[in-house]
């Protein structure tokens, strides 16, 4: 995995950025684990001769989160259910803030086959530390996942159903796409 030197931006028309919710507690059947696009985010990877010299900055509209699919639960994800997902996710988690990620350190990851990046993370509007695994292949797909603690950047995790149903409070940020070619 080597990258020339240079700066590549992607995009929603080069790649897809997602959110996976899961769910858990008493009544976690009757919930779903949620598939949420990104639909406005633009990231740029400037790559340095020298690897310690490369970063990563990633934007994020938080109001272009929209529910894609619901896993599970006991009956299907409905336009609806999907509006008031969207609803609670403008108005009681994000609140129109911004979300963006600066990197600190881009560094090989050991594997041949990925970097690690670690860097500094805004959402919700508190920033903190985060850190994820990048596979780049030689044909410039690019894979990446971020584990993230809700409760870690002032959000609390949704619950319904009198707290039987519950959002965990870990969730995945998934990243694939492919860089433009030099």
């Amino acid at each position: 995995m080597s990258l020339s030197p240079g700066t590549r931006e992607l995009g929603p028309d080069a790649g897809s950025l997602v959110v996976k919710t899961y769910r858990e507690g008493l009544a976690a059947k009757a919930g779903h684990d949620l598939i949420i696009d990104v639909g406005q985010w633009q990231a740029v990877l400037e790559v340095a001769d020298g690897q310690s010299q490369s970063s990563l900055e990633l934007s994020a509209h938080s109001r272009s989160l929209h529910p894609r699919e619901g896993v599970g639960g006991v009956k299907p994800l409905s336009d609806k259910d999907r509006d008031e997902i969207r609803k609670n996710i403008d108005e009681k988690v994000l609140g129109g803030e911004p979300i963006s990620f600066r990197s600190s350190a881009v560094e090989d990851a050991g594997d041949g086959g990925s970097l690690s990046v670690r860097g500094e993370l805004t959402m919700n509007g508190q920033s903190g530390p985060a850190t994820f695994e990048l596979g780049v292949g030689a044909d410039g797909h690019v894979t990446g996942t971020a584990e993230l603690v809700q409760s870690e950047w002032g959000i609390k995790p949704y619950k319904g159903l009198m707290g039987a149903l519950k959002v965990r409070d870990s969730l995945e940020v998934v990243f694939e796409g492919t860089l433009p070619t030099d």
